[in-house]
């Protein structure tokens, strides 16, 4: 373009005259004016917008930041809301075992219970047994116990005997000589003395039920015995109009004098130990005897603990060698250490097994034992 295109005036008046021009002068002040006057508002709003651009960009910053930290303890309650919903779980399943060893422990104890019932009943219906005082008093630390006939088998080795003396200090005063010769004829020998070491039950625990096809029967007569009294209970507990019902067998225990009666149903036996008291025939000429029926017990042993004692009247004498018959030399170790010469003294049992042989001595209930 040419400078003419660039820059034209536009004089519309009088532009003769000095006023004209003075005037034009003036109008384009004015003009300049308004430009600038429009270009410092302009650059005002360009700084209120970089100012506003600012306060957004810092505003925009204040939330990203807040977001940002609210997305974080969103993510640490979700984490915490999962840790505790995994927690709840395993106490849930916690809970649910215990609720559940709780219902077996009920039905346990449901079971102990009706089983205490029944021990119970059998406690109230047990045979009846005459007792009287001896003038003996017991020590209270020992009150929990029951009797028990001990049956110990005791296996010997060949070349040893067994001696049981009255005096238990005697026994006590074998032992504590160890060596003992014995002059048998022309030859002496030397025995060995030791005690004499047996197992015994030291704690029992026994799990019992009652027993529905038997039953127990006591308070029988006394003048009549053996198979004539079984088959007298036999007859009469095999008639369905006495309560009873079709014996299988009828056995007798010794100890006791009472009967066991099994019934070949399960239902007869309950029926009778009910009625407990019942009038058995048992002879023409005598008028019913009055016996009473309880239940019969069936039990196992669930615990069984035994402890080593040391007899204390009964020595063992090792090292016996066979020089002569078994009932010669027998004769001679007993007849030695009866004399109390020798030590000893009253000889209540001997026993001898030779070299190469084995026996089994039994100890019952006359051998005194101590701990």
């Amino acid at each position: 373009m040419s400078s003419d295109e660039d820059f034209s005036i536009v004089i519309n008046g009088d532009t003769d005259t000095m006023e004209g021009i003075q005037e034009q002068i003036v109008k384009y002040k004015e003009q300049h004016r308004l430009v600038l006057q429009e270009q410092q508002d302009l650059a005002t709003g360009v700084y209120k917008v970089k100012d506003l651009e600012l306060q957004f960009q810092r505003r925009t910053n204040i939330l990203r930041q807040a977001l940002e930290e609210d997305d974080a303890s969103h993510a640490k309650t979700v984490e915490n809301e999962t840790m505790r919903l995994a927690s709840l779980r395993r106490d849930e399943v916690r809970l649910k075992e215990e609720i559940d060893a709780a219902l077996e422990q009920q039905s346990q104890l449901d079971k102990d219970n009706y089983h205490l019932r029944q021990q119970t009943a059998v406690s109230t219906a047990v045979p009846e047994k005459r007792v009287v005082f001896t003038g003996v008093t017991g020590n209270d630390a020992k009150t929990q116990s029951f009797e028990m006939k001990p049956h110990v088998v005791y296996p010997m080795e060949g070349g040893t005997a067994l001696i049981t003396f009255e005096d238990e200090k005697v026994a006590r005063k074998i032992l504590e000589m160890k060596e003992h010769k014995v002059e048998l004829g022309e030859c002496t020998i030397t025995l060995e003395a030791k005690p004499v070491q047996v197992l015994v039950p030291s704690l029992v625990e026994m799990d019992t039920q009652i027993c529905p096809h038997r039953v127990l029967v006591s308070s029988l007569p006394s003048k009549l015995r053996g198979e004539v009294l079984l088959d007298k209970l036999e007859l009469h507990f095999s008639k369905g109009k006495n309560g009873g019902g079709e014996v299988e067998a009828t056995d007798m225990l010794h100890d006791s004098g009472n009967v066991v009666i099994t019934f070949v149903n399960g239902h007869v036996a309950k029926g009778l130990t009910d009625q407990q008291q019942h009038d058995v025939n048992f002879g023409k000429k005598e008028k019913k005897h009055k016996v009473k029926v309880t239940p019969f017990l069936n039990g196992k042993i669930t615990h069984f603990q035994t402890r080593v004692s040391e007899c204390s009247h009964t020595v063992l004498l090792a090292g016996v060698p066979a020089v002569m018959e078994q009932e010669n030399l027998q004769d001679l170790l007993e007849i030695h250490f009866q004399k109390s010469s020798n030590g000893g003294g009253e000889v209540d049992a001997f026993l001898y097994n030779p070299l190469g042989q084995h026996s089994l001595a039994l100890f019952q209930e006359e051998c005194p034992i101590k701990d």
